[in-house]
């Protein structure tokens, strides 16, 4: 029997230990090395890409991955490149939770750009309080929160609904003397309309003169209630709707619009949830004058917009984009998305970290030259943007002419004075 050789064994034992170091590695994953020896830097994109909201989010899982493809081409951040993780929470609000904490815990990413409805937020959120990690939320809200684990990007009610309401009491808005407020029930039109409500009285609007109607998700026969609508505009009084539906229901509720032939010289609808992509399939036609408030729109006239408008036009037929491809639009929150991740870019440069607390602090007070034509600033405590509001009216193509805006960008006030329980409250966020 042949004696074994030791120098000969030798190789085979290092190639065995070599292999077996490979697989503990592998095994690991990126999750096992120190942050440093990282490749990437992973960046979480938390949309719906399916359900009833998919009409409205998926557009803005788009938006963060043309942002995150230009920001690698000028070189990443840190020197590293940024790697998106997509997922799917299916309009399903338990699953943003579920989906929020994969991303954090398994997917290691450094920050996480998603949701669209608050009660999806409202899900999220104790996930990333307790695991300390940070959303940026792009989307107009009711205000009555304020996280030091969120950069909230879209507007507070402050910066659209009190504006819009305040503009359809006006002369140049109509007058109105009676307000439908009609919703999707969930927490952003209730709350919303709570602001509203007390706005409303405080300019002596009485509580007849004030119906308040809530569909489901998904609702989709607006027969009954477009009806409910002529009948409480026949009373005399100039009447307005103020619009918080959200996701595909927009399609119906605007087509019985103009089935029933509700023209906005008689009964103008503002949205606050309807853009350019919302009305993508739907016939604008009958729809014309009708408002809606944003702090964006894609036919705002400035450089920056042709640029930015451009950059996605390019990208969506570079991508193959359903849609888009053919009929290339912007909306609010794609330029709210994207503004957030840029900022977020230069914070992570300024505090030379991806460290959760290092880079809340980088993004006090940082600037950004946003596609609506103005300096976008992130406050210095609020967490919140200070932002312009436009209104504007549907054109027959599906665009909106701006018919009011603001003198400048105004700035957040996530706590609304117009509910009694926030007497004293700061707009800073807690330390927790």
């Amino acid at each position: 029997m042949p004696r074994h050789n030791p120098i000969t064994q030798q190789p085979r034992r290092l190639t065995l230990k070599a292999l077996s170091v490979a697989a503990a590695v592998a095994t690991l994953g990126l999750a096992g090395l120190p942050a440093h020896a990282q490749e990437t830097i992973k960046v979480g994109v938390l949309h719906s890409l399916s359900g009833t909201m998919a009409i409205s989010e998926t557009v803005l899982k788009d938006t963060v991955l043309m942002a995150i493809d230009e920001i690698n081409a000028k070189g990443g951040v840190l020197g590293k490149k940024l790697e998106p993780v997509v997922v799917d929470p299916a309009s399903n609000w338990p699953l943003f939770a579920e989906k929020a904490r994969q991303l954090i815990s398994q997917d290691k990413v450094a920050v996480v750009f998603g949701c669209w409805t608050s009660v999806s937020r409202k899900s999220v959120l104790p996930v990333f309080e307790e695991l300390n990690s940070l959303l940026f939320y792009p989307v107009q809200y009711e205000g009555e929160e304020l996280s030091k684990n969120v950069f909230y990007t879209g507007a507070a009610p402050n910066q659209q609904a009190i504006p819009a309401v305040e503009y359809l009491m006006s002369k140049d808005g109509g007058s109105a003397k009676r307000f439908v407020l009609l919703g999707t029930d969930y927490v952003y039109p209730r709350t919303t309309n709570k602001i509203l409500r007390a706005f409303l009285k405080s300019k002596g609007i009485p509580d007849a003169d004030i119906m308040e109607e809530y569909t489901p998700f998904g609702h989709s026969d607006y027969q009954t209630i477009i009806g409910n609508i002529k009948k409480f505009a026949s009373a005399g009084k100039k009447t307005a709707v103020i619009s918080t539906i959200n996701g595909d229901s927009n399609v119906p509720f605007y087509k019985e619009l103009g089935n029933a032939g509700l023209k906005a010289t008689d009964v103008p609808v503002v949205a606050f949830s309807v853009g350019e992509e919302e009305l993508r399939g739907v016939d604008t036609k009958p729809l014309v004058g009708h408002l809606a408030a944003w702090n964006y729109f894609m036919s705002i006239k400035n450089p920056a917009n042709t640029a930015f408008v451009k950059k996605w036009s390019d990208y969506a037929k570079a991508k193959n984009i359903p849609g888009h491809k053919d009929k290339p639009l912007t909306n609010d929150p794609m330029e709210a998305t994207y503004i957030g991740i840029n900022m977020w870019a230069q914070a992570v440069a300024k505090a030379k970290s991806t460290d959760t607390d290092k880079v809340i602090a980088a993004m006090a007070g940082q600037t950004f030259q946003a596609p609506g034509g103005f300096v976008s600033t992130m406050d210095k405590e609020n967490h919140h943007l200070h932002k312009p509001v436009f209104i504007g009216e549907v054109k027959a193509d599906g665009q909106f002419n701006v018919v009011w805006k603001t003198k400048g960008p105004v700035v957040a006030d996530p706590w609304s004075d117009f509910i009694a329980e926030n007497k004293g409250k700061k707009n800073v966020p807690e330390k927790k």
